[in-house]
């Protein structure tokens, strides 16, 4: 059976989920719709939808312009596994001592390391981007230079990936939230799937917004794998939550944009303690120390 898509973009979160919402009242109706903001720093959001049947191009053309979106591209999928694809595509990733994989690649987990189960259906926060791979490597950088965490925090948690990551190495809870309540179920099943219950505790929440957070603040290591915008909306409160010596790891951050982010935190006393770039996106460490 042939799949079609249907895709555009705009500016705007609430915009773009009023268009995926009026989406989901068309005729055909969609099998799914999507609504995800782009990490390009461009500020649009891509709002996209399956179809078992040709969707109506004119009816589309009308939500498009009465949300102010660009013109739907639909396009016809070839009949592909799609969750087969994204298995052979994604590779286990290494870390430092951490490695990330799919139940697929079981077989591959090496003696001696961090394994990370994160199913192929769930692609981002795998590790392959360059964020996420770029916040696991400073956490074991962090951990090679003495480094324990004892109050971890994980905001944007996503796939909860660098919790669990944290909650591999240490023995103290963690913390994992997220704004999208989807994301909350995923981090809460991926815990489950890593044996990591007790030890993770998933939350819903935007920022640091949860009675959970207020009440295990101040943290010792916060991780914030989100944008360049939420990221320096954070940094006032980051820092009224964090100990001193703390420290942050922060990613989500194109090349471009990491001197910007590395100068508000520096205005909250929350200070560049290392950087690296993969790819694109450039992950920070930083550190208060008053």
């Amino acid at each position: 059976m042939p799949t079609f898509t249907a895709l555009t973009t705009l500016t705007g979160r609430e915009p773009a989920y009023k268009l995926g919402e009026a989406m989901e009242d068309m005729m055909p109706e969609p099998t799914g719709v999507g609504v995800f903001e782009m990490e390009d720093g461009s500020g649009l959001w891509e709002v996209g939808g399956y179809f078992e049947e040709a969707p109506d191009e004119a009816s589309l053309a009308i939500l498009a312009a009465a949300m102010g979106a660009k013109d739907f591209v639909v396009s016809e999928l070839p009949e592909t596994d799609w969750v087969a694809h994204v298995r052979r595509e994604l590779a286990p990733v290494e870390a430092g001592r951490f490695f990330v994989y799919g139940s697929h690649d079981a077989d591959k987990v090496p003696e001696g390391c961090e394994p990370l189960l994160i199913e192929a259906a769930m692609a981002f926060g795998t590790g392959h981007h360059g964020t996420t791979l770029g916040c696991l490597k400073a956490l074991d950088r962090l951990a090679v230079d003495g480094f324990v965490g004892k109050r971890v925090v994980d905001i944007g948690c996503g796939t909860a990936v660098l919790a669990m990551g944290a909650a591999r190495i240490w023995e103290d809870t963690v913390l994992a939230s997220d704004i999208d309540e989807v994301a909350v179920d995923v981090a809460r099943a991926n815990v489950v799937a890593n044996g990591l219950e007790g030890q993770v505790e998933c939350v819903e929440a935007a920022g640091f917004d949860h009675p959970a957070l207020a009440g295990a603040a101040p943290f010792d290591l916060v991780f914030a794998n989100i944008l360049k915008g939420p990221l320096i909306a954070l940094a006032p409160d980051m820092a009224g939550v964090m100990d001193t010596g703390a420290y942050a790891i922060l990613s989500g951050i194109l090349n471009e944009q990491a001197d910007e982010v590395i100068e508000v935190y520096a205005r909250s006393g929350i200070n560049l303690h290392h950087r690296e770039s993969i790819g694109d996106w450039t992950t920070i460490t930083l550190r208060k120390m008053n």
